[in-house]
């Protein structure tokens, strides 16, 4: 079973090969092994991150988990991951569009065993050690941004930096935006920055039963991450830039599979699902 199907991973490839950089081969005479193909790095990476095995039980005898390793920072140093989200946002933003008009942002704890730079004691797992993921959306869930940090950080204080994200893409912003916050985010320092953002805001009532509201997008996009991307669900990555890369690549997944779904009944092209996603 691949772990993403084809019609979803070779628009993805295209796209992600456009993204990375010419080689430079500073060896005077060119001795040298073979380079790996990318394409075999870009799918055992794939795989790491829906599955969430570790890199040597990816590795085979055409590949070595060093070789992802070093090939993975290779990319991370160019900003391909980062790249590849923004382009997949921008083909979403022009075929169907983003409803920027209403945003969600929530918080979503996971398990991180190993530490790392963005991990802390969780509250919500015995004081284990878990990071945040603080995740942007628009009306209908499509990833904007996310901001990690570690478990025991709050939701407010993340509010900014995640809603700043949404300003690295460039977007063409609506006059009016709506911002969708659950009861984590009550309080008169929210209200304050999305007032001083020129943001209106839903936001639930601390001490009152749930009010769901807009915020469904939000929740299923966090199930998304974790049903969808096991790598995401139990972080083993220690390095925040490699946690990012990840979640930038899972956010291209999400998109482009959210992509082709709308555009199948009024696009046609050559590899085109046969049956609706």
């Amino acid at each position: 079973m691949p772990a993403v199907p084809s019609w979803v991973i070779e628009p993805l490839w295209s796209q992600f090969a456009t993204l990375i950089p010419p080689i430079q081969d500073h060896h005077p005479f060119g001795g040298h092994r073979p380079r790996i193909d990318d394409r075999l790095i870009f799918d055992k990476l794939i795989q790491t991150l829906v599955f969430g095995v570790s890199y040597a039980k990816i590795a085979d005898q055409f590949c070595s988990a060093t070789t992802v390793r070093r090939r993975r920072d290779e990319w991370i140093a160019a900003g391909v991951f980062t790249l590849l989200e923004q382009a997949c946002l921008d083909a979403y933003d022009k075929i169907v569009g983003l409803e920027l008009d209403n945003l969600c942002v929530d918080g979503c704890i996971v398990k991180a065993p190993c530490g790392g730079e963005v991990a802390g004691p969780s509250p919500v797992d015995r004081a284990k050690q878990g990071t945040k993921r603080s995740v942007l959306v628009d009306g209908t869930g499509i990833p904007l941004g996310v901001v990690t940090a570690p478990a025991n950080r709050p939701d407010s204080p993340l509010l900014e930096p995640t809603m700043d994200t949404l300003s690295r893409f460039g977007f063409s912003l609506p006059d009016t935006i709506t911002v969708h916050l659950d009861a984590g985010y009550d309080s008169t320092k929210t209200r304050d920055l999305l007032h001083t953002l020129g943001c209106g805001w839903v936001i639930s009532t601390k001490g009152t039963p749930l009010q769901a509201g807009r915020r469904w997008p939000v929740e299923r996009t966090n199930a998304w991450h974790n049903r969808g991307f096991r790598k995401l669900h139990i972080c083993t990555e220690i390095r925040a830039i490699v946690i990012d890369a990840f979640i930038a690549l899972a956010n291209a997944i999400i998109i482009i599979r959210r992509l082709i779904r709308e555009a199948w009944p009024t696009h046609r092209w050559t590899t085109r699902p046969t049956r609706k996603p």
